[in-house]
């Protein structure tokens, strides 16, 4: 039975969860049993007690706030410690749609992809403001430049995508060099090692509820040099 870790990185979500949680299908993929994780970053809301009201299976709680970045890698390798075929992160604020997960680890299944990404900008969007909008294009546009300038040329439509699946081999190789953020640096990082990579498209609605952690500034001031040491350091190809 093939088995599927869905983990949810949360920071100060207890809004949100219970709107995400229960959605997430447990029999939507014939065959598959379904773990849900939440891996709350030191929230000081009641984040882990509201994750087990709304029946999440295991809660992983962090000492303290430590970053996106940090709480995505604690969720790969509990993952992976779960003894997942197939993990699915998927954003806790409820801006992405569980119901999309058959069809997120539907290439990985398949044979097809290693690697996949929920596409915003393939699907459909609604409310996102503008800044947003030119943000995500110009950090997508660089991923690309930067796979193709090593030999790597790969489509992304939307490389800052909040929902991702992998495969176990992903999961475990995986390296995310900084405890802000993994989006761009992920895919760097496993594209580099020769993952084939694949998107899907799938609906997006902005947040109605809490407060997201991104300010464009502070995130292009912090992604930026992570992105560049991920280049400068060699990756093992598979």
């Amino acid at each position: 039975m093939t088995h599927i870790v869905v983990f949810l990185p949360a920071y100060n979500e207890a809004e949100s969860l219970p709107d995400v949680l229960p959605r997430v299908p447990r029999d939507g993929v014939p065959g598959a049993r379904v773990t849900t994780v939440v891996v709350d970053d030191g929230s000081t809301d009641g984040t882990s007690d509201v994750a087990t009201s709304c029946g999440a299976d295991l809660v992983l709680r962090l000492p303290r706030n430590r970053g996106l970045g940090a709480a995505v890698r604690a969720g790969l390798a509990e993952a992976v410690r779960l003894g997942a075929d197939v993990g699915v992160m998927i954003d806790a604020d409820n801006e992405y749609p569980p119901e999309s997960i058959p069809a997120l680890v539907a290439p990985i299944l398949r044979g097809e992809a290693d690697y996949v990404l929920g596409s915003r900008f393939a699907g459909t969007i609604f409310g996102m403001k503008l800044h947003r909008r030119l943000g995500n294009y110009a950090f997508t546009w660089l991923q690309r430049l930067l796979l193709a300038a090593v030999g790597r040329p790969t489509r992304i439509t939307d490389g800052q995508s909040g929902m991702r699946a992998f495969s176990r081999e992903a999961m475990e190789r995986a390296d995310i060099i900084h405890d802000y953020n993994y989006a761009q640096v992920i895919t760097l990082n496993l594209v580099r090692q020769g993952f084939r990579l694949a998107e899907v498209p799938i609906p997006y609605r902005v947040r109605t509820k809490g407060e997201s952690f991104i300010k464009f500034r502070a995130y292009a001031r912090k992604v930026l040099p992570a992105i560049y040491r991920e280049m400068r350091r060699p990756v093992k190809p598979r």
